[in-house]
């Protein structure tokens, strides 16, 4: 939980730097949680989507930032983000980024956040 919690407080908007894989996976899963409890509490009150646009609204800002910070843990460009914006491919493409290990020792972006 403190990897989310440091990606919404510290890091919100913060796109320089590196992420690891386990802070961008882990702040992945607590968002993926988050919205399953937007969305049964959306059903329990009866608006459609009140409370998951908010908390989508919330977050979006962070999402991206550990998103660009887990490319430049790739050596990858932050500007590459923008495929998400091609359907399907362009996420799929973004996925296998994010899958990829840090890549050794220091880079562009900064020390590798490993420690390695």
């Amino acid at each position: 939980m403190n990897w989310f919690i440091d990606c919404i407080t510290k890091n919100y908007a913060n796109f320089n730097g590196r992420a690891r894989r386990k802070e961008y996976w882990m702040f992945a899963l607590f968002n993926f949680i988050l919205t399953v409890i937007a969305a049964i509490i959306n059903k329990m009150i009866g608006s459609p989507l009140a409370i998951t646009t908010i908390l989508a609204l919330v977050l979006l800002l962070p999402s991206l930032a550990v998103t660009v910070r887990r490319l430049h843990d790739t050596s990858k460009s932050g500007w590459w983000v923008l495929l998400q914006l091609i359907p399907y491919i362009g996420i799929i493409i973004i996925f296998v980024f994010c899958v990829l290990d840090s890549s050794p020792g220091r880079n562009q972006y900064g020390e590798n956040p490993k420690g390695l």
